[in-house]
Formats: structure tokens, C-alpha cells, sequence
């Protein structure tokens, strides 16, 4: 369970913009940006409620298990959007353009199940230094935002787990990449895989496999 002290610490931003009148704060972030393989995946959440049983935080310093847990908590007290951007389209236009893409999907996705939300009564805080979106809500970016705010850190656990479960899916396709263990991302083991085996359909030509 998470503990006052962190509860406080974690909810600066959701506290100051429900003092600005704002209505529904959005907190932002995506998982697969570094791997070979495989799509971004982005979530947006809105937290229903601020106190959870489960820990919260960022993904990266959680196990698998505490985020599969804090997985299913954040859906029970939470609006969530979720964006997917695959192989093809960060072929296309680039990681960066596509991850902005799968955040733009996600909030939008959000959006729609708030009730009676208007642009005036959104603000959008995005984990890092950098959005580009042509939605008109008003925006922030927060560096290290997911151990700074309870709503990128949720949209952090959300992007994270689903992202890996689809590569968990991939790896019943394709056994012989490894995705179950490295989740697409340039590990030795599956630089070799592509070595040996060539790219895969879910492969992105446009990564360096070096």
C-alpha cells in the first residue's frame, strides 16, 4: 500500500490543478521506445481515486508482479486510453513522431469516456522533456514525471504491462526471437536471434541491430 508521505508527494500536480479549477488531470507516458521490435504503447489515465492498496510507481522500479497487481487496481479506480503505434508506422515517421501519435491516440480514447468534458476542464502532463500534439487541451511535460506524479506513474504501469503482454503474444508466433524474455528491446540474446534468423514481421527496419 502506498503511504501518506508518498501519496502527498506524488499528487503536487493533481492537487494544484484541481486548485486551478481544472476538472480532470491527465497524466501521460509509453513503453517501447528503446526495443527492435514490436509497437509504442501509450496510456493516458484519470485517476477516480488517489488512494491505492497496491504500490505505485514508477514501472521501471517495480517487479513484473507488483505492476501486474497495480495493472488491475488502476482499471478499478481510473479512466484509462490506451494508443498502439506499430512497427510500420515508427518505420514511417520515426519513434518520436509515432510515441507523440500513440499519446495523442490515448487521450483521445480517455477523453471520450469522461463525463461532459470540455477543453477548458483538461490539462495533460506528459512523462519527459518534450510533446508535440495537435489535440487543444492544455498541456505540461514533466521530466521523471512518473516518481513525481501518482497519474503518470499509473499511465507508466498501464503502458508497460499491456506492451509486454503483447509481446508475450508475439513470442507464440515467433519462439524463436525470445520476446517473452526481452520484450523486444536489443538484448544480446536477441541481437543474435536476428543474426541467426534475420527480422521478423514485427521487426523495425529502421533500428540499428548493431
Amino acid at each position: 500500500m502506498v503511504d501518506q508521505k508518498s501519496i502527498t508527494d506524488m499528487l503536487h500536480y493533481e492537487q494544484q490543478a484541481k486548485a486551478n479549477g481544472l476538472r480532470f488531470f491527465i497524466g501521460v507516458d509509453e513503453a517501447g521506445r528503446g526495443p527492435l521490435a514490436g509497437p509504442v504503447v501509450a496510456a493516458a489515465v484519470m485517476l477516480k481515486e488517489w488512494v491505492f492498496e497496491e504500490r505505485i510507481a514508477d514501472s521501471k522500479k517495480m517487479t513484473e508482479r507488483q505492476r501486474d497487481r497495480a495493472f488491475h487496481e488502476i482499471f478499478d479506480k481510473a479512466y484509462v486510453g490506451i494508443g498502439v503505434m506499430n512497427e510500420t508506422v515508427i518505420d514511417d515517421v520515426n519513434i518520436l513522431n509515432a510515441t507523440h501519435l500513440a499519446m495523442d491516440q490515448a487521450i483521445r480514447r480517455l477523453v471520450l469516456t469522461l463525463p461532459e468534458a470540455s477543453v477548458r476542464d483538461v490539462e495533460i502532463a506528459v512523462d519527459g522533456n518534450l510533446f508535440r500534439t495537435q489535440l487543444p487541451y492544455r498541456y505540461r511535460t514533466i521530466v521523471k514525471g512518473d516518481s513525481a506524479s501518482m497519474s503518470i506513474a499509473c499511465a507508466s504501469i498501464i503502458a508497460k504491462v499491456y506492451r509486454d503482454r503483447i509481446l508475450q503474444k508475439y513470442d507464440t508466433l515467433f519462439p524463436q526471437y525470445g520476446f517473452k524474455k526481452h520484450k523486444g528491446y536489443p538484448t544480446k540474446a536477441h541481437r543474435d536471434a536476428i543474426k541467426t534468423h534475420g527480422y521478423s514481421p514485427i521487426h523495425r527496419r529502421s533500428f540499428s541491430v548493431k
